[in-house]
C-alpha cells in the first residue's frame, strides 16, 4: 500500500470506534465486526467479503502501538493539511510539492511505506542516505489475530484438541511471498539501487524520500503473481490444531506464537490468539479449581441422615448425609474437582437443598400435620422470637 492509500484511509471509521479509543475498545468493535463479516459466515458475500478485509486491516494498524501512532501523526499533518502553510505550498512557487513525497499513481501493486517516521526523517535531514535505506526497507512484524472457539463444559474441565478454521491474511502460497509471477522473480531498482529511497536538493533543504519507481522498496516488480498482485500476502483458508489445556477458563486467551499476520520484508509473523467461550453445564458449576453441584434432598433425608449418589464427570460417587443436617450445607468430595497438568487438583462441593412438594396427598398431609402437633414445642427461630418479644 502507498503512503497516499495508508493515510487516506479511515481506519477509526472502518471499525465505527473515536480516535480515542482505548485497545479494549478497538479489540471489541473488530471481533464483533470480523464475526459478523467472516467469509465463512457469509459464503458468496462479496460485501461482507470486503468488509472484512477492510476491518482486518483496520485492526492490523490500531492494534499495534507503533503503527497507530506513526497513522494518527499521518492524519494530524497531511489528512488536515498540516503542511499547507510550507514554503510553496503543494506544488507552489516554492517547488514544494506533497506529491512528490507520496509519488503518483500507477504500479500499485509495487507499493510499500516505511512509516511516518521515513518520510518526516528524509524532510528533516534527520538521517542520511544509509539510514533512510535501513529504515524504508526495515522488516515489520506482522500484527497479532483474535479470534474465537466455543466448547463443552467437560472440554474445559479435561482438554481438548480442535480443529479451527481460520480465513486470514498469510504467506502467498503462490509466490512465496517476493510478489512476483511464478518463474519470474523482482528485481533491484535501477533508481535507488535498492535501498528504497532517493535524495534531492530543494534550496536550502536536501530530501531522502520514497523511490517512486520502486515505491520505497528497492524492488520493482515486471509481472506480479496473479494470486496477490504483487503484495507477497493474500487471503486463505487454514485448518491450525488447539490444544485446549485442562481447566481452562471461560473467556481465556490461548496464544499460538507464529500463527498471525505474516511479517513483511522477513519479518516474523504475528501471535494467534485463541479465545475461548465456555458452555455452562446443565449440573455443575465451577468455583476455581472445584466443581460445584447442588442436588435436591428431602427433609426427612436431612433430619433422619442418609446415604445419597451424586454425579461427577467421571462417574458417581457416594455421599452420607448425617443425621440433622441443615438445607444448604456443604458436603465436599476430595478430588473430584479440576485437575491442571501441575498436578493441582480441586474438589467435589456438594450443596443439599431441601425439597418441598407443591402438592400433598391426604396420607402425607395427616403424616405432617401429625409430626407438627408433636413439634409443637420447638421454635425453629428461637433468635427472632427474642427480638419480637423484646429479649
Amino acid at each position: 500500500m502507498s503512503a497516499r492509500e495508508w493515510m487516506g484511509k479511515d481506519f477509526y471509521k472502518e471499525l465505527g470506534v473515536s480516535s480515542d479509543a482505548t485497545a479494549d475498545e478497538i479489540k471489541k468493535a473488530y471481533r464483533k465486526l470480523a464475526k459478523e463479516n467472516h467469509p465463512d459466515a457469509n459464503s458468496g458475500n462479496t460485501a461482507a467479503e470486503n468488509k472484512f478485509k477492510a476491518v482486518s486491516e483496520a485492526y492490523g494498524v490500531l492494534s499495534d502501538p507503533a503503527k497507530r501512532k506513526e497513522y494518527d501523526e499521518a492524519q494530524r499533518l497531511f489528512g488536515s493539511g498540516g503542511f499547507g502553510g510550507f514554503p510553496g505550498g503543494a506544488g507552489g512557487a516554492g517547488g514544494f510539492d506533497m506529491g512528490d513525497i507520496f509519488g503518483q499513481a500507477g504500479a500499485a501493486q509495487q507499493g510499500g511505506f516505511g512509516g511516518l517516521g521515513d518520510i518526516l526523517g528524509g524532510i528533516f535531514g534527520r538521517q542520511g542516505r544509509a539510514g533512510g535505506a535501513a529504515s524504508a526497507n526495515r522488516p515489520q512484524r506482522g500484527a497479532d489475530v483474535e479470534t474465537d472457539v466455543r466448547i463443552d463444559f467437560t472440554e474445559a474441565v479435561k482438554g481438548a484438541t480442535l480443529p479451527l478454521r481460520l480465513s486470514s491474511p498469510a504467506t502467498c502460497a503462490t509466490c512465496g511471498g517476493n510478489g512476483a509471477k511464478p518463474g519470474t522473480s523482482p528485481r533491484q531498482c535501477p533508481t535507488c539501487g535498492g535501498s528504497g529511497l532517493v535524495s534531492r536538493s530543494q534550496g536550502a533543504f536536501a530530501f531522502s524520500e520514497p523511490c517512486r519507481d520502486c515505491r520505497g522498496r528497492g524492488q520493482i516488480i515486471d509481472d506480479p503473481c496473479p494470486e496477490c498482485g504483487g503484495e507477497g500476502i493474500s487471503t486463505r483458508t487454514r485448518t491450525l490444531t488447539v490444544r485446549i489445556p485442562p481447566g481452562v477458563d471461560d473467556d481465556q486467551r490461548i496464544r499460538l506464537a507464529g500463527q498471525g499476520e505474516p511479517g513483511r520484508g522477513g519479518a516474523q509473523a504475528g501471535d494467534l490468539y485463541v479465545r475461548v467461550h465456555v458452555a455452562p453445564h446443565k449440573l455443575f458449576g465451577r468455583k476455581d479449581l472445584d466443581l460445584t453441584l447442588t442436588v435436591p434432598v428431602d427433609f426427612t433425608e436431612l433430619a433422619l441422615g442418609t446415604t445419597i449418589t451424586v454425579p461427577t464427570l467421571e462417574g458417581k460417587v457416594s455421599l452420607k448425609v448425617p443425621a440433622g443436617t441443615a438445607s444448604g450445607r456443604v458436603l465436599r468430595v476430595r478430588g473430584k474437582g479440576i485437575q491442571k497438568r501441575d498436578g493441582s487438583q480441586g474438589d467435589l462441593l456438594v450443596t443439599l437443598q431441601a425439597s418441598v412438594p407443591a402438592k400433598l396427598d391426604d396420607k402425607a398431609r395427616e403424616a405432617l400435620e401429625a409430626y407438627a402437633e408433636a413439634m409443637k414445642g420447638h421454635d425453629p427461630r428461637p433468635e427472632v422470637t427474642e427480638m419480637l418479644e423484646g429479649r
